[in-house]
């Protein structure tokens, strides 16, 4: 019978496995970490929350447009926040970017909020991740 030592028919000792686990871990932690926004800013940031379909098409907002705001909101179409003072406009982001920031905002539609969050702009587009909503009936 021919017996094969694992560290002669892979090349890999105990001491490189360590190695490669220790390596494939730093590897993880820069993906996981790589997540981070490159150049962001923490803010607060108070506005009205709108609709971005309607506002951005006709201008459409206010208490006489909650309706339409609120299903355009339950389809999909992005909330923004526009800011008191400046009129910009920041699309709102969930500080996990798999989900929706629409629905921490479904209570907030077409009312005045304060954002605390990281600010980021790329391309021209303000962006804020939400890390807390006080006003209106934020969650």
């Amino acid at each position: 019978m021919v017996r094969i030592d694992r560290e002669e028919a892979t090349g890999i000792s105990g001491l490189s496995a360590v190695g490669a686990a220790l390596l494939l871990s730093l590897l993880l932690t820069s993906t996981v970490l790589g997540h981070e926004p490159k150049s962001a800013t923490k803010t607060t940031v108070v506005g009205h929350i709108v609709g971005t379909a309607c506002y951005m098409g006709h201008e459409s907002m206010g208490k006489e447009h909650l309706a339409c705001a609120t299903e355009c909101a339950k389809a999909g179409i992005p909330l923004a926040i526009l800011e008191s003072g400046t009129g910009k406009l920041y699309l709102p982001l969930a500080t996990d970017h798999h989900s929706s920031a629409n629905k921490q905002l479904m209570p907030c539609i077409e009312k005045d909020v304060r954002v605390i969050g990281t600010v980021v702009e790329k391309g021209g587009l303000k962006a804020i991740m939400i890390e807390k909503i006080e006003g209106a009936e934020a969650q």
